[in-house]
């Protein structure tokens, strides 16, 4: 009978040992990331398996989940099913407006010319003079849908004689195709999509030039961002890298290319497009992302006078019910200023 029993105990040990090398060294902690449908460094790193890599090494496993529009994004931030997101500047100020605690830590770009009012062919619009009368689509709390309502109440004077539709960027193009609107505001790859049938006639360069720039960024929950300061490091760190790479090489982010093809397996779209789409947006090393410029500063940082001047404006339009006196608790330039070293 002991002998039986030694028997069984080794095998039972065996087992337990075989398991245990068959294991993790150490659990990983699983959490969700929130994408768009914007270009850039952050997509490639994505896609090339940059960040997974660095993030399994600190011990975090990441889904890479897209969402279709910043309002969805800000609703999953807000029940905490996402501690880390893709935000327009407008659906940050909103989001924080509401009471979501959250901090934009990186600049993903400068918008600029990525974001467009576009005329369809055919739609009698060849100015923004002719507008009055149009119907105009644009996503919602978004940074083209704050630049479109600039324009229109400050720039152009015709607010209140046109029709804004709320249409996610693969409803602008069915709705473009079917002629069902004549003018859209909206970033690539539907803006260059839809640009191959219609006229630009306004930017976000000039009407961030009258009023305040506009820009996407990554928030993150602040409880959870402080509670995992080693996927914070980690993923900036990967940001950091990625940015200064594309300074330094992007005469080589061609339609061949790896970044442009791991870019276009993200979220669809042709090479051609996406290169296009990246020449019209500014990418802020991370040096740049720390200075005053961007996220440093506190109150007087870039990126928290641009959620004020959002603020402002986007009460005037009853798109929120009160601005904040002050956005800079929900600017961190803690996370580029490491990441810059």
């Amino acid at each position: 009978m002991n002998a039986i029993y030694r028997l069984i105990r080794r095998c039972t040990l065996a087992g337990l040992a075989a398991a245990l090398l068959a294991a993790p060294a150490y659990a990983q902690t699983k959490l969700v990331v929130g994408y768009q449908l914007i270009v850039g460094p952050f997509l490639s790193a994505i896609a090339d398996g940059s960040f997974d890599a660095a993030l399994k090494e600190a011990g975090y496993q990441v889904d890479w989940r897209q969402f279709t529009s910043g309002g969805d994004i800000s609703t999953a931030l807000a029940s905490g099913s996402v501690p880390v997101g893709v935000l327009g500047s407008t659906g940050i100020t909103s989001a924080a407006t509401r009471g979501v605690n959250m901090q934009l830590f990186w600049i993903l770009d400068n918008i600029g010319k990525s974001e467009a009012l576009v005329a369809r062919n055919g739609s009698g619009i060849n100015s923004t003079a002719d507008l009055k009368g149009k119907r105009i689509a644009t996503p919602f709390v978004s940074t083209a849908h704050f630049h479109l309502l600039v324009g229109l109440e400050q720039v152009w004077k015709v607010n209140r004689d046109v029709r804004i539709l709320n249409m996610q960027p693969p409803q602008i193009v069915a709705a473009w195709q079917r002629g069902d609107i004549d003018a859209a505001y909206v970033w690539p790859p539907a803006l260059t999509e839809i640009a191959k049938t219609g006229k630009i006639i306004a930017d976000s360069e000039q009407i961030g030039a009258a009023s305040v720039p506009t820009f996407d960024g990554l928030v993150v929950d602040r409880a959870w961002a402080e509670k995992n300061p080693k996927f914070m490091a980690a993923f900036t760190g990967v940001l950091a890298k990625s940015y200064a790479d594309y300074r330094a090489n992007s005469a080589k982010w061609t339609a061949d290319s790896p970044q442009v093809k791991g870019i276009v397996k993200l979220i669809g779209g042709k090479p051609d497009d996406i290169v296009e789409a990246l020449g019209l947006l500014v990418f802020p090393t991370a040096q740049e992302q720390a200075s005053n410029v961007w996220l440093g500063g506190g109150k007087d940082s870039g990126a928290a006078r641009a959620f004020a001047a959002s603020a402002k404006f986007l009460k005037d339009q009853k798109q929120i019910d009160r601005a904040l006196d002050d956005y800079s608790p929900n600017v961190t330039d803690q996370y580029a200023k490491a990441a810059a070293k």
